[in-house]
């Protein structure tokens, strides 16, 4: 399995709206989404539609409107945004428990390249269905303030009578507090980074 554009711009979305949930943001609007992560606004919208159609997320019309999680965080798993949006987890079709396919293979029962397919199938599975949206959102939040990072999306500095909401990432181009890598450079991650080792310590698969 490789996530599509589509699926990591639909992740990394519903991440910042649970964020903003969090911190009692009540609603973002696309351009602010699309802003925050560098994603093309046209392209972020088709993906805010299929979302909605979903039941994921709702939208509130008009000047100050935007969108929110149409549900709460920890009802939302990883593995369904994902099949929403690229399909079934397996790497080949007679491996699905979602969308089952019958490959070109003339005996299934004792195929060796199926039996280890699946065990690919179910681990992916196991990881995505396990981990709910809300798991991810409490670890990014954990993160940010370890590193003592601002909230994105949090209200600072509304101007009253507009009511806007400016996100306190918007700093200015080359700020020495911003720790973001520059763009084309592979920040470092370690296996301590991922969201299972955050939420379980010592982990392994």
């Amino acid at each position: 399995m490789k996530l599509s554009k589509r699926g990591e711009y639909a992740l990394r979305t519903l991440i910042n709206l649970g964020v903003a949930a969090e911190i009692k943001r009540p609603l973002v609007q696309v351009s602010e989404l699309a802003e925050s992560e560098q994603l093309p606004v046209k392209f972020l919208e088709q993906i805010m539609q299929d979302l909605k159609d979903a039941g994921l997320v709702e939208s509130q019309r008009g000047k100050f409107g935007g969108y929110r999680l149409a549900k709460p965080a920890a009802r939302i798993t990883i593995g369904e945004v994902v099949r929403l949006i690229d399909g079934p987890l397996a790497p080949i079709g007679c491996v699905s428990q979602t969308a089952y396919e019958k490959c070109t293979c003339p005996d299934e029962t004792h195929c060796g390249l199926r039996m280890l397919m699946l065990d690919v199938r179910n681990a992916i599975a196991g990881i995505l269905d396990r981990y709910t949206l809300a798991n991810v959102v409490e670890v990014t939040l954990r993160k940010l303030r370890r590193d003592n990072i601002p909230h994105p999306f949090a209200a600072v500095a509304a101007k009253p009578k507009t009511g806007r909401w400016r996100s306190p990432l918007r700093r200015a181009a080359g700020s020495a507090s911003d720790p973001a890598p520059r763009r084309g450079q592979r920040p470092s991650l370690s296996d301590t980074e991922g969201v299972l080792h955050q939420l379980l310590g010592d982990y392994t698969i």
